[in-house]
């Protein structure tokens, strides 16, 4: 148990994250969904794809895989169910019209947009008055923590 210069050891900040996740999790999930996206019922990957989309603007399936960090493939089903439902129409690329650009439809921009909205809007309030490096530590502790769940997932 090593302490930490605010006096908290390894154990017990695991223990204050352990009971604060799922209270995150749980106040984001409850933010309101915007009235033009509720009936598509989205699951957290396609969520995080047009967040990319909304933040990033139009991607190739190839694109938002390696963003996503899962296989073209995966991409390519959840793009083309959204495709179906007319929330991502895929259109030819402006260099290679071989090549399939994905963007959020025009009537999906603004409820996309104001989804998120809430949680990124808390982030920053959070994240504003940290230094640059203090940011990057949290970034990096949080994608770190992510990893390590995945290892304990994956055997």
């Amino acid at each position: 148990m090593v302490k930490n210069a605010d006096g908290m050891t390894t154990d017990q900040a695991g223990r204050s994250m352990l009971l604060l996740m799922p209270r995150i999790v749980g106040r984001a999930r409850r933010l309101p969904v915007p009235e033009a996206l509720r009936t598509l019922d989205l699951a957290p990957r396609p969520l995080s794809l047009l967040a990319y989309l909304q933040y990033d603007g139009s991607l190739t399936v190839s694109q938002l895989a390696e963003r996503l960090e899962i296989a073209p493939t995966t991409v390519s089903l959840t793009v083309g169910d959204l495709s179906r439902r007319g929330v991502l129409p895929r259109e030819e690329g402006d260099v290679d019209r071989r090549r399939r650009v994905v963007a959020i439809a025009p009537q999906y921009v603004e409820p996309i947009r104001e989804w998120p909205a809430g949680s990124a809007l808390a982030w920053v309030e959070v994240l504003v008055d940290l230094t640059p490096a203090e940011r990057a530590t949290i970034v990096r502790t949080m994608r770190a923590y992510e990893t390590a769940l995945g290892k304990r997932m994956n055997g």
